[in-house]
C-alpha cells in the first residue's frame, strides 16, 4: 500500500560535537573524558563489527606536552592490526604508542586527536591510561554520546521545516566506518581514512544491512546512529535502486525489473523515509543523492539516437524512471531533515548543446528534470540541488587550454577532427555544473539550488600529468598533450586506469557549488573485469573489460579499464593504491 505524502516537523535537543575545517569536511571525535590531574584521555570507539572495531585516541594536556608516550592494557585477546599517526608496539595485552614527530606537541588545555587504530577482539574501554608516566582516568562512557530524549513537536505549519541553504556549511560530515576501515588497512590509506564518503543503498536489503562486502552489517539506521555517535551534522546516502536501473550499461543493473515501480515505492522508498523521519535524527542533515545515471539515459540512449539501447527504450516508454524519481524526491523532500540532490551526469555525457535535437543533450536533459515538477506531488522545494560527476572521472577544469581556444585556425570545439572534444561545449565540471544550474533554474527549479561535484577520482595526478600547455599547432596533438584527463574518451566510466583521488571534500569551493564531495568511495569497484556470478543483480559490462575496444557510446575507443576488478561496490586494494599514488592534490 502506498503511504501518503509525509509533512512532519520533528524537534530533538542534543549535544553536537564537531567543526568545519577551512579547507574541507572533517569529523571530530566524540565525548572527551574528564580526568585526574595531569592528563585527560578520550578512547573513542567510532565503529565496531563482528570481531573487530576502529578507535581514535584524544589526549588533553593540563600542562604543555612536547612528545608523548601513552600506555594501556587491553582486555585479554584484543590486538591491534593497524594504526596510523603513531609508533606502536604491543606485548601481550600491553599497548604502547608514541608520537611520530609532527603530532608531538599538545598545548596547555588543548585536546588533540593523536592517532587511530583498527583492533580485533573486545572493544571495551581499557581500565587505565598513562601519558608520559602520569595516570589518566578513562572516559566514563566513551561509545555513547550524551543526548536527551527526543520529542516530537507538532506545529501549525506541518511543512518541510527550516532547512539551511547549504547543508555542508559549518557541518561535521559523517565518516562511514566500513569504508574508513578498508582505507586505513591499505598502505598509506590512513591519510584519507577520515574523509566522508557516500553510503550506497543499492538494494532493498541494504536498507537494513545485508552482510555483503559492499555494506557489511550496517543498514541505514545503523549509519544514522553512528553519525549521532560521531557528533556528525551531515550524512550522505545514495538512493539507487530504480526499476530497470542503469539501462545503458550492465555492471550496475539492479534487483528490480523494469515494471516493478510499485515495489520500488512501497518496499524501497517508503521504508527509507520512515527510518530517516525518526525523531532522533531530526538534527541530522541527511543528504540524499537521487538515482545515479538514470534520467539522462532517456535523452542520450533512446530511439532515434544511434546510441540507443533496448533497455533504455523500454524505460522511456513505461515512464518508471520519472515516476520513481519524482516519488522518491517528493517523499524524502517532505522530511524536515533531508536534502535531495538529483544526479545529472557529467560534462562528457550531457555537455553537448545544439539546436538540432538529435545532438542536444544539455537543454533536453534540463527540460526532462523540469518535467518532474508536479509528478507524485513533487515540488521545486523538494529539490535542494543537483550533483554532477557521480562515480565518474571528469576533471573540475583543464588549466592549460580552453574548449573554444583557437588552435590550427578554428576553435577546438568547432573542429570535428578533435575527437576528445567532439563539439562538446565544456571541458570541465565547474563550467558545466555552473551553466547547468542556470539552465535548471530556467526549467522551474528554485534560484537558490546548489550543485555538488564528485571529486573522488578525478585528480589525474602522477607522472603523466602535464605541467603546461602543448606548443603544437596541430589541434589534436595540442589537446592530447595539454589535457589533464587521461582517458581514451569522456564516455569511459568503468575503473579507469591511471586515475587519482581529486580534491578532498570541500565546502563552497565556487559560486553556486555547495561542495566537492566523495560520493563514490575510492577503492570500490565500478564493475567486474569479467563475468562473476552473484546474487546482487549485477551483470557484466564490456566497458569494464580492459580488452574491449568500445562502441558507439564511447566513440569506439578502448575501455581504458583496470584488469582483475571485482563486482561493483566491492573493494579493490590495487585500485585504491593507484588512486592514492595519482592523487591531485597529492596526499601528504
Amino acid at each position: 500500500m502506498q503511504l501518503s505524502r509525509r509533512r512532519r516537523r520533528l524537534a530533538l535537543t542534543s549535544v553536537a560535537v564537531g567543526a568545519l575545517a577551512a579547507t574541507g569536511l572533517t569529523f571530530a571525535s566524540a565525548n572527551q573524558a574528564l580526568a585526574e590531574e595531569g592528563c585527560e584521555v578520550d578512547y573513542n570507539v567510532v565503529s565496531s563489527w563482528g570481531g573487530g572495531f576502529q578507535a581514535n585516541v584524544v589526549i588533553t594536556a593540563d600542562e604543555p606536552i612536547n612528545g608523548w608516550e601513552i600506555k594501556w592494557n587491553f582486555p585479554a585477546g584484543t590486538t591491534v592490526s593497524n594504526a596510523w599517526n603513531v609508533g606502536w608496539t604491543q606485548s601481550g595485552t600491553g599497548f604502547t604508542g608514541k608520537d611520530v614527530g609532527w603530532n608531538a606537541s599538545i598545548g596547555s588545555g588543548q585536546s588533540r586527536e593523536v592517532f587511530g587504530f583498527i583492533g580485533s577482539g573486545s572493544s571495551a574501554t581499557p581500565g587505565q591510561f598513562t601519558v608520559n608516566g602520569d595516570v589518566c582516568n578513562g572516559p566514563s562512557n566513551p561509545t555513547t554520546p550524551p543526548t536527551e530524549t527526543p520529542t516530537e513537536t507538532p506545529t501549525e505549519d506541518p511543512g518541510g521545516g527550516d532547512k539551511v541553504d547549504n547543508p555542508y556549511a559549518g557541518a561535521q560530515a559523517y565518516v562511514n566506518p566500513i569504508w574508513s576501515a578498508n582505507a586505513a588497512a591499505e598502505p598509506g590509506g590512513a591519510a584519507i581514512a577520515d574523509q566522508p564518503t557516500g553510503v550506497w543503498i543499492d538494494r532493498r536489503s541494504a536498507i537494513y544491512g545485508n552482510g555483503s562486502p559492499t555494506t557489511g552489517s550496517m543498514g541505514i539506521e545503523d549509519h544514522l546512529d553512528e553519525a549521532l555517535a560521531q557528533g556528525a551534522d551531515v550524512i550522505q546516502f545514495v538512493i539507487y535502486n530504480l526499476p530497470g536501473r542503469d539501462c545503458a550499461a550492465l555492471a550496475s543493473n539492479g534487483e528490480l525489473a523494469a515494471d516493478q515501480i510499485d515495489v520500488y515505492k512501497s518496499e524501497y522508498i517508503d521504508p527509507i523515509v520512515d527510518i530517516m523521519g525518526q525523531a532522533k535524527y531530526a538534527d541530522l542533515r541527511i543528504v540524499n543523492v537521487i538515482e545515479v545515471d538514470s534520467l539522462p539515459n532517456l535523452v542520450t540512449n533512446v530511439t532515434p539516437r544511434a546510441t540507443r539501447t533496448d533497455n533504455c527504450d523500454v524505460m522511456k516508454q513505461n515512464g518508471n524512471y520519472e515516476d520513481g524519481i519524482s516519488y522518491a524526491v517528493s517523499e524524502l523532500g517532505s522530511l524536515s531533515n533531508t536534502y535531495n540532490y538529483l544526479d545529472v551526469g557529467h560534462h562528457g555525457w550531457i555537455g553537448w548543446t545544439n539546436d538540432d535535437p538529435q545532438y542536444d543533450n544539455f537543454h533536453a536533459s534540463a527540460a526532462l528534470y523540469g518535467d518532474l515538477i508536479g509528478m507524485n506531488g513533487m515540488t521545486a522545494d523538494d529539490v535542494h540541488g543537483f550533483i554532477t560527476n557521480t562515480a565518474n572521472f571528469s576533471v573540475l577544469e583543464e588549466p592549460y587550454w580552453e574548449v573554444n581556444q583557437n588552435v590550427g585556425g578554428k576553435p577546438i570545439n568547432q573542429n570535428g577532427d578533435v575527437k576528445w572534444v567532439d563539439w562538446n561545449a565544456y571541458n570541465g565540471e565547474i563550467d558545466f555544473a555552473t551553466a547547468l544550474r542556470e539552465e535548471l533554474i530556467d526549467n522551474g527549479f528554485n534560484s537558490n539550488i546548489g550543485m555538488l561535484i564528485d571529486t573522488s577520482r578525478n585528480g589525474w595526478g602522477g607522472d603523466y600529468r602535464p605541467t603546461g600547455p602543448s606548443t603544437s599547432n596541430d589541434p589534436i596533438t595540442f589537446v592530447d598533450e595539454s589535457r589533464i584527463d587521461q582517458r581514451y574518451n569522456k564516455g569511459n566510466w568503468c575503473n579507469q586506469a591511471g586515475a587519482g583521488l581529486g580534491e578532498r571534500p570541500t565546502v563552497s569551493p565556487e559560486p553556486g557549488i555547495d561542495a566537492y564531495v566523495w560520493i563514490k568511495p575510492p577503492g570500490e569497484s565500478d564493475g567486474s573485469s569479467q563475468f562473476i556470478d552473484n546474487d546482487e543483480g549485477k551483470g557484466f559490462d564490456e566497458m569494464c573489460d580492459p580488452d574491449y575496444q568500445g562502441n558507439i557510446r564511447n566513440g569506439n575507443n578502448p575501455s581504458g579499464s583496470r584488469d582483475n576488478m571485482p563486482l561493483s561496490g566491492h573493494w579493490s586494494s590495487e585500485q585504491f593504491a593507484e588512486l592514492l599514488e595519482n592523487a591531485y592534490p597529492p596526499v601528504n
